[in-house]
């Protein structure tokens, strides 16, 4: 039963991710959709609107509950619960921190997503890609941490996931550039 439950969690986290990595960028071209004349403004808000509704309350939401609960299902009907304030499991208790960050994130984007629905525009399109990289770097140190069952030497975890960021930062940068030089009816065409 144990395998089953713990087969249905990751199921549920891939579900999950993808709800996460696509629905920021949803974010973005309806913020982007500002940018249009207004009527085009007005049906691309109005199908962004429709298609972050279903991504978000379809599928990102319902895999971030059961996730939860096929989660706490594995940690106390697995060995888990156990270990988890020893040496031993440790890994598992900085990786239960990131979950807590990447359920907070998780809240971040409902936040943005009730203030798109209602017309509020707080982010620039480039502020939304930074933030759109969150997911990455949380799905990077829980995959390494999960997989390597270590807590990993805090200066080379850290020095990882800053670099990381750091890399995702300028790829971002790098793609403003290239996407400003392009002609408007490029970009939109």
């Amino acid at each position: 039963m144990y395998l089953y439950l713990k087969a249905i969690h990751i199921i549920f986290i891939v579900t999950w991710f993808a709800g996460l990595f696509y629905f920021p960028r949803l974010l973005i071209y309806n913020t982007e959709a500002g940018e249009r004349s207004p009527e085009a403004r007005t049906v691309l808000r109005e199908q962004f609107t429709v298609m972050m509704k279903r991504l978000w309350y379809g599928i990102t939401w319902p895999s971030a509950i059961i996730t939860l609960i096929m989660g706490l299902l594995v940690l106390f009907k697995g060995p888990w619960a156990d270990v988890l304030f020893n040496e031993a499991g440790r890994w598992l208790l900085i990786k239960l921190v990131f979950v807590v960050l990447l359920y907070a994130y998780h809240l971040s984007l409902h936040v943005l997503f009730v203030q798109q629905v209602k017309g509020i525009f707080n982010y620039s399109s480039q502020q939304l890609r930074m933030w759109n990289e969150v997911a990455t770097v949380i799905l990077v140190a829980v995959v390494l941490l999960a997989t390597v069952k270590t807590s990993i030497s805090w200066v080379y975890g850290v020095l990882s996931i800053v670099g990381l960021i750091l890399v995702l930062m300028i790829a971002i940068r790098l793609y403003k550039k290239l996407r400003d030089k392009k002609p408007r009816q490029d970009r939109n065409g």
